[in-house]
């Protein structure tokens, strides 16, 4: 999930385990900084563009490593405060912040290595889009409350933190109902593995990717409308470039790391490699051009995107007629 998210989910999570133990500022302050710190990964350099993708949400967010990191940033918060006496509220709180923190990004497609060192598989369920505002907002109001109201703090932590998980339900529980309802009316016999994953900014709205022998489906369905069917676009591919190319490093790496989900073109002296999991209409998050030869470094596709125009697009697809 985006920062402001996770530093409001840090913060809250500290709140309610600190309870009023300590000042509320300072749990919202070091439960806002530990919620934040799985996320430093970014600032490292992986080599190229592909490397710099699934680098991220991987060390930094496996939850041994964050067990492991906790009792010393227990420490640290302790000796500051000179709380020796709570060390061990301040270590589950730190442990559950660290650990909530990866938990919450395996919600999105993205693609969380939690197992470190154990498994290095991705793990994505995909039911909330990487910016929720319904599923950010309780858990930013209740902070707001307990910062103005301190004798209110752990009730209102703990309210916004349900409602921000009963949301997270709710997202899961739509894309399992609407995955039913796909897989029963395929669009072609040769249609494989499905994705659905909700649009930008809302769970109302979802995405369904179709992966089949010669191309790929994109599809989008309203969960509010009455209608059934869901109309679908096509994409052919040339998939006998995935068998000629499906030893090259980087259409390797790219093709565990997004589950099978993937597109390669050959553009020119080049392969255009591109994880279709996120991104709407042919405009995606992430594309590379890469040499056939693998004798160069990834470099990332320019992307045109417009936030505002998405945005439009999505509310007309909400308010579409039946």
């Amino acid at each position: 999930m985006d920062s402001l998210s996770q530093m409001c989910l840090g913060a809250g999570v500290a709140t309610l385990v600190m309870g009023h133990k300590v000042p509320v500022k300072h749990a919202v302050l070091w439960g806002a900084v530990a919620g934040t710190l799985p996320d430093l990964d970014v600032l490292f350099d992986a080599g190229d563009a592909i490397g710099n993708m699934i680098s991220h949400r991987a060390q930094s967010h496996a939850l041994f490593y964050l067990a492991l990191v906790s009792p010393l940033l227990a420490w640290i918060v302790t000796a500051i405060h000179r709380q020796s006496a709570l060390f061990l509220r301040w270590w589950l709180a730190m442990g559950l912040v660290l650990i909530t923190h990866p938990l919450l990004d395996v919600m999105t497609i993205y693609g969380t290595r939690l197992g470190l060192p154990f498994t290095d598989t991705p793990f994505g369920v995909g039911s909330i889009f990487i910016i929720d505002p319904l599923y950010t907002l309780p858990l930013l109001l209740s902070l707001i409350v307990a910062l103005l109201k301190p004798s209110w703090s752990v009730r209102a932590a703990a309210s916004g933190l349900g409602l921000s998980t009963a949301y997270l339900l709710w997202s899961f529980s739509a894309q399992q109902w609407l995955d039913t309802r796909v897989r029963q009316a395929l669009p072609a016999p040769d249609a494989g593995a499905v994705l659905v994953t909700p649009t930008p900014f809302n769970t109302m709205l979802w995405r369904i990717l179709i992966m089949t022998d010669n191309g790929y489906y994109e599809g989008f369905c309203n969960i509010l409308q009455r209608r059934a069917d869901v109309e679908y676009q096509f994409y052919p591919e040339d998939n006998r470039l995935k068998q000629q190319y499906a030893d090259h490093p980087d259409v390797a790496r790219i093709a565990a790391f997004s589950h099978g989900f993937y597109s390669l073109v050959a553009e020119d002296d080049k392969l255009i490699l591109t994880d279709l999991r996120m991104g709407l209409r042919q405009n995606y998050a992430f594309s590379f051009r890469v040499t056939p030869d693998a004798s160069s470094p990834a470099t990332a596709q320019p992307r045109n995107y417009d936030m505002g125009t998405t945005v439009r697009w999505i509310q007309r697809q909400l308010v579409a007629p039946d």
